[in-house]
């Protein structure tokens, strides 16, 4: 095993090649906050750890490349918007790889809301290959909304060999939301 010290993003595409139409814009987001001098929000991107690979390269090429920044990871940040599909995407696979091969926590962080406190109430937006995960307990998983204060603090504690999630369907807790300035 690598050493783990990145976060990886998964997001769907969306089968988009331009990236301002597919969940990817979430994606330049954390890195907005990542490179921003006056956010303190920094993380090791486990995407710049391998060689970049464009959509247009061959599946097992993206894949090869997939694994080993997965293998390189300590977390996994989910990305789910309303155009998150079901199935069909890259995301269910790499959600299936990381967490059937590499054991890693997921951090899933939905757009559009303000506040996560009934993740369950929240299926429908799931991917089956996490919906699956999730209802077996296999994924280690804390869903968050997509915000600057909960995804710094669940990357930073969430991690292959930090602070256990201890379930699938974990949340912060309202004071923690109330806290951040998420629930008034």
């Amino acid at each position: 095993m690598a050493n783990r010290t990145g976060t990886y993003f998964a997001f769907d595409g969306l089968g988009e090649t331009d990236p301002t139409k597919s969940d990817f814009r979430y994606y330049a987001t954390v890195q907005g906050w990542n490179a921003a001098e006056h956010i303190d929000f920094k993380f090791v991107n486990s995407h710049e750890k391998a060689g970049a690979v464009r959509d247009t390269s061959k599946l097992s090429t993206l894949q090869a490349s997939i694994r080993q920044r997965l293998d390189g990871s300590k977390n996994m940040v989910v990305i789910i918007s309303g155009d998150t599909r079901k199935s069909g995407s890259l995301l269910s696979w790499e959600i299936e790889m990381a967490v059937d091969n590499y054991k890693l926590p997921l951090i899933v962080a939905y757009t559009g809301y303000n506040s996560i406190l009934n993740p369950a109430a929240l299926s429908g937006q799931w991917p089956t290959s996490l919906e699956n995960r999730i209802n077996s307990g296999a994924a280690q998983a804390i869903h968050i909304p997509f915000k600057k204060d909960a995804m710094f603090d669940a990357v930073r504690r969430f991690t292959v060999n930090g602070e256990e999630i201890g379930g699938s369907l974990k949340y912060y807790s309202r004071e923690a939301q109330v806290g951040w300035g998420y629930i008034s």
